[in-house]
């Protein structure tokens, strides 16, 4: 059984797959309880399940972009996870598994995060030939610049869409295909897929140097002068 777990955003999942069938999975609006939240849910869906965290084979989480206290929370559940089990951890794009559940479209894909400052988090994908592909990595832009690099019709989808999507019609007009809220909403049982296809290739991270991709230091207030 592989156990994927992502708290990237406010919007938190978790899934248990095993033979690359989902056996259970839980998606909740947990605003910035990660903390609290996480391991009762677990453990609630494992017991519902009515299987063991024991026979876990591979954890896998999804490593961001995102907000820092979600990552923080759920790398670090998923690293001391992996350590009392004994086995490997495989860390996944968030971006990546935003896009991942409309890669049979053979469109490019670009979900969109809140970066804050006016600015966004956005990534580049596409299937073709059956070859999932990332075209361009995890960077900080804005719309305007996102919008005057669209050159043909694209998939946007992300946590936030719903603020933009009239910026991205009005830029890009018919290249835009704006996903409805229903498939917007990121699941775990996509992170676990994705996570599978390298848990079988034995392609893992290191348990010791798997970090949350940031993209941006957090904002540290100076301690005032005496």
């Amino acid at each position: 059984m592989q156990l994927a777990i992502d708290t990237s955003t406010d919007t938190a999942s978790l899934a248990l797959v095993q033979d690359s069938q989902v056996l259970a999975e839980l998606t909740w609006h947990c605003g910035q309880n990660h903390t609290t939240e996480l391991l009762p849910r677990l453990l609630h869906l494992i017991s519902q399940a009515k299987l063991s965290l024991e026979s876990t084979s591979c954890i896998i989480v999804a490593k961001g972009p995102g907000s820092f206290n979600g990552l923080r929370v759920g790398i670090s559940t998923a690293k001391g996870l992996a350590l009392s089990l004994g086995c490997p951890i495989i860390g996944i794009s968030t971006l990546e598994v935003a896009a991942y559940p409309h890669a049979e479209t053979n469109l490019p894909i670009c979900p969109i995060f809140n970066a804050g400052r006016g600015e966004i988090v956005t990534a580049l994908y596409r299937e073709k030939n059956k070859r999932w592909r990332q075209l361009v990595a995890e960077h900080i832009t804005t719309v305007d610049t996102l919008c005057s690099q669209i050159t043909t019709k694209t998939v946007f989808c992300g946590d936030f869409i719903p603020f933009i999507a009239p910026q991205l019609g009005k830029q890009l007009k018919q290249k835009a295909i704006i996903l409805p809220p229903s498939a917007r909403l990121r699941r775990a049982s996509f992170l676990a897929e994705l996570g599978v296809k390298r848990f079988e290739a034995g392609n893992f991270d290191n348990l010791t140097t798997l970090q949350p991709l940031y993209l941006r230091r957090p904002p540290i207030t100076k301690p005032k002068r005496g």
